[in-house]
Order: structure tokens, then C-alpha cells, then sequence
């Protein structure tokens, strides 16, 4: 019994309760009270330093604010998780994830939580605490980021916080940590709650995608070749490129067609190019007719470009390649010969034009190939019409100044531009023949030389039929003048 007694007040004088003093002997009795003093000063020494300790830590200036990493993603703020569950981190909006390179300013970094309590809460508060070489928007050089929630989180939905952020251009691509400190409130209850997170973001780099023609010229009425250059200009790579041309017309709800392509033909339209790389390109290549219709008119052949950018997102872009489309020039050189005019001989030939524009600034050159000794010479021939022969017609001229006759090897070459100003050749090779010319007919006082050799060797002379008239009309009048001086002698007498 009087052990139970004892038990019992000890029980009794831990409460500080008196009654226990008047059951117990006197010395027990002053001893637990003994006790239960000191340990209502100890208590009230735990809850003073306690209170000493939270206000040194509320008192604390953003210098002290910073996150220091230096340990197994050790954390500044305390450990006293709450309802609020991190899920994730990054640059953008809500659900709207952005690339982010050095040098940008001003950059939203969205963090998202659940709340996984079983009560609504509100009075959302955060705080951001990022590495050097991140700091709050607004060059403050803070590097202890705040954001507010302007609304409240129901319990078992998500929400998030936004945070405006400046990256330095010192940043390199890669994943960087970072910890935030998340205050709030449940409904309908006093006081503030805090939740904390440590985790890794990234930065990705941006991707840029440029696409343009290598040659942005095509011909009407022929089947061209187009190369196209697909650029990525960012700091990203581009993974899993997929690219398709279309040449179906699409409008827009602001604004009429951009593209002209019902008619024309591609031969190949989609293609699979892997990854690019940064500052690098690839090109691609297909087969594109033309028809008549739209000569002198620009192209625009629409080109969806689908790849995955850092994040690991699928995004698609789609961009217009222009091309301007040039009329058709044909020409062909035919009927080439040589004809002779007063006596000189001359090449002559036609140039025609079976395309759909007409060629400028037209020259034809005659060229000596082989062992041809014709004098290089040019004609300019102007405008070079569809469908309308042009002729030309070169002077022949020997260059060392002794004439050859017989068959010469030539070439034709015919030098002209096209609308854009482009110049263009047309090389064409013939064998022509130049006749020796005629010996000239002798004049009406002309002697055979063969006559007066024969003469002079004791042999007849040979005259013209002229020359004969001519010298017995000298006869007959030296016949008339020595008559006629006899009789004026005789008559003197």
C-alpha cells in the first residue's frame, strides 16, 4: 500500500499538484516539488532559445538569404514539409516551356507544386534561391528570387509559381540547382505553413530554323533541280528533323493565300534528316516543273519542318521557300554556210528561239578551230525573239593573210542574257567550205602572156579578136595618112 501511495504521489507531485504533499511524508514531499520546478524551467528555457532562434533567422537580410550548395543538395531553409508537393521546374508559363540561352533578360522560370492535403490553401508565397550567374529580373544582382500566387490551390489539384529571371552571358548549356521556399495558408485556419524544394534545372540553349534556296532562280517549261538548305542558327541541337514540301494552297484566317503552287509538279516532297547541330546545315534536294503560266512570277513553296527540341518537346514550323521563275531561252543555230558577196566571202546562218522568252543583248562570234586560219570575228544580233529566225552573216578574213580555201572548222558561239540579267552561251560547231574564186577575165587591152613568150621565141603572135579590130583600124589609118602625104608632094611639084 505504501508503495502505491508513494507511486502515486510521485505521479501527482510531477503535475505540481499540492494535495500530493499532504498524502506523502514531509521529505518526499519537498523533494518533488523539487523536481517538477526544474523542469518547468527547463521547458521555458527550450521555448526561449526557440524563439531567439526564429527571429535571428526572420531578421536575416537577402545577403544571408542565399542558398549555399556544397553537399548532397543540402537545403538553407528548414525541413518541415507540409501539404505542398514539388513536381517540376522550368523556363516558361504554365504548361508553355521556352529555350533559354545566355544573355536572356527578364526570362519567366515557372515552378510547379500539388497540393496533396486534404484542405484548400491560399496566401501562396515564394522565394527562389538560384546560383551565381543567375539573379531577379531587373538587374538587382539578387539572387533571391520572390513571386506571389493571385490565387488559391484546391486540394489534390496542381498550381505553380512564376518567377522573372535575368541568365548571365557567362551561363553555359547544362543543369544548374536551385531550391525554393513555398508560404502558406489553409482555410478557414490561423497561421502560416511552409513547404521547401531542392531540384535541378536546365538550360537548354534555343534552336533557330532557317530554311532558304541554294539557287532561287527556276526555268519555265522544264523540270529544275532545286536545292534547299535547312540551318539551325541556334545553340541547340535539332533532333529528329523530319521536313515535307507541299504544293497544296493554304490560307489563313487574316489573310489571302501566300503560295501559288496549285500546278506545279514535285517529284520527291518529304524527307527524314536526323539531327543538326548547332550552327550547322543540311540540304535537301528535289525535282520541281514549272509550268508556262507562271513565268515572271515568284514561287512560294510552303515547307513544314517538325523536330524536338531540348526539352523533348515535338514542334513544328513551317516557313515559305521562295523561288523567281524565269522564262525559257532555246536556241539552236542552223543552216551555216558561205556565200560570196562582191567577190568576198562571207559565213552566214540563222539562230532561232523555241522557248517562251526572248533573249537580250544577243552577239554570234565565229571562231577558228583546228588548223583553220580564219580570223576570229562577232556580229551583235540585239534581241533574240520567240520563234523568229535571226540571221547573221560574218565576213571571212584570213589571219596570216594568205588565203586557204577549201573546209574550215568553226565555231559559233552566241552570247546573250535573260531577264535577270543572267549571260548565257550556245556553243555550236560546223565545217564550212570557201571556194577559191575565178580567174578574172581579160580586158579589152589585155595580152596573153603566154602569147608574147611565143612570140619571142620566133612563134606567132596571138591577139584578142579586139586587139586585131584595134590594130587593122591603125593600118588602114597610117595606109590614109601616107596616101594623102604622097599626093601633097606630087601636087607641090
Amino acid at each position: 500500500m505504501s508503495r502505491g501511495r508513494a507511486s502515486s504521489f510521485e505521479m501527482m507531485s510531477v503535475d505540481g499538484s499540492s494535495r500530493g504533499s499532504s498524502r506523502g511524508g514531509g521529505g518526499g514531499a519537498a523533494a518533488s516539488h523539487a523536481a517538477g520546478y526544474g523542469i518547468r524551467l527547463a521547458v521555458m528555457a527550450a521555448l526561449v532559445v526557440a524563439g531567439c532562434a526564429v527571429l535571428s533567422v526572420q531578421g536575416a537580410g537577402p545577403a544571408h538569404a542565399q542558398i549555399q550548395f556544397g553537399g548532397f543538395g543540402d537545403s538553407p531553409f528548414e525541413r518541415d514539409f507540409g501539404d505542398v508537393k514539388f513536381l517540376d521546374a522550368y523556363f516558361g508559363k504554365f504548361e508553355e516551356k521556352i529555350e533559354v540561352e545566355a544573355g536572356d533578360s527578364n526570362v519567366p522560370f515557372t515552378v510547379v507544386f500539388a497540393n496533396i492535403g486534404t484542405q484548400d490553401i491560399t496566401g501562396i508565397r515564394g522565394q527562389l534561391s538560384l546560383p551565381f550567374g543567375f539573379e531577379a529580373s531587373g538587374g538587382s544582382g539578387n539572387l533571391l528570387v520572390r513571386a506571389d500566387s493571385d490565387s488559391n490551390s484546391m486540394a489534390g489539384e496542381v498550381f505553380s509559381l512564376t518567377f522573372f529571371v535575368d541568365v548571365g552571358d557567362n551561363i553555359e548549356i547544362g543543369q544548374y540547382p536551385a531550391a525554393v521556399k513555398v508560404d502558406y495558408s489553409r482555410l478557414r485556419e490561423s497561421g502560416v505553413r511552409t513547404a521547401y524544394a531542392d531540384f535541378d534545372f536546365s538550360i537548354t540553349g534555343d534552336t533557330v530554323v532557317n530554311i532558304k534556296a541554294v539557287d532561287p532562280f527556276l526555268t519555265s517549261l522544264r523540270s529544275n533541280e532545286v536545292v534547299i538548305q535547312i540551318s539551325n542558327d541556334g545553340t541547340a541541337p535539332l533532333a529528329g528533323v523530319e521536313v515535307v514540301a507541299t504544293n497544296t494552297q493554304t490560307e489563313s484566317a487574316s489573310a489571302e493565300s501566300t503560295t501559288n503552287v496549285e500546278n506545279v509538279i514535285l517529284f520527291e516532297s518529304s524527307w527524314d534528316l536526323g539531327q543538326i547541330e548547332p550552327k550547322s546545315s543540311v540540304t535537301i534536294t528535289t525535282t520541281v516543273y514549272v509550268p508556262h503560266s507562271l513565268r515572271g512570277e515568284t514561287l512560294r513553296i510552303p515547307v513544314e519542318v517538325s523536330y524536338y527540341n531540348p526539352h523533348g518537346d515535338q514542334v513544328a514550323v513551317s516557313r515559305i521557300v521562295d523561288f523567281y521563275v524565269k522564262g525559257l531561252i532555246d536556241l539552236a543555230v542552223f543552216d551555216v554556210g558561205v556565200i560570196e558577196i562582191s567577190d568576198k566571202p562571207m559565213i552566214i546562218g540563222e539562230i532561232i528561239n523555241e522557248g517562251n522568252e526572248d533573249g537580250l543583248f544577243g552577239f554570234v562570234s565565229i571562231t577558228p578551230v583546228g588548223d583553220s586560219n580564219i580570223k576570229p570575228s562577232s556580229q551583235f544580233l540585239d534581241e533574240l525573239e520567240v520563234d523568229a529566225p535571226v540571221p547573221f552573216n560574218v565576213l571571212v578574213e584570213f589571219a596570216d593573210g594568205e588565203p586557204r580555201y577549201g573546209e574550215h572548222e568553226i565555231r559559233i558561239d552566241v552570247r546573250y542574257k535573260d531577264s535577270v540579267r543572267d549571260e548565257h552561251l550556245l556553243t555550236h560547231y560546223a565545217t564550212v567550205y570557201i571556194p577559191e574564186p575565178p580567174p578574172p577575165e581579160p580586158g579589152p587591152f589585155d595580152v596573153d602572156s603566154d602569147a608574147f613568150a611565143a612570140f619571142g621565141a620566133g612563134g606567132d603572135l596571138a591577139l584578142s579578136p579586139v586587139m586585131m579590130i584595134i590594130v587593122a583600124a591603125a593600118a588602114v589609118v597610117i595606109a590614109v595618112i601616107v596616101v594623102a602625104a604622097a599626093r601633097r608632094r606630087r601636087s607641090d611639084e
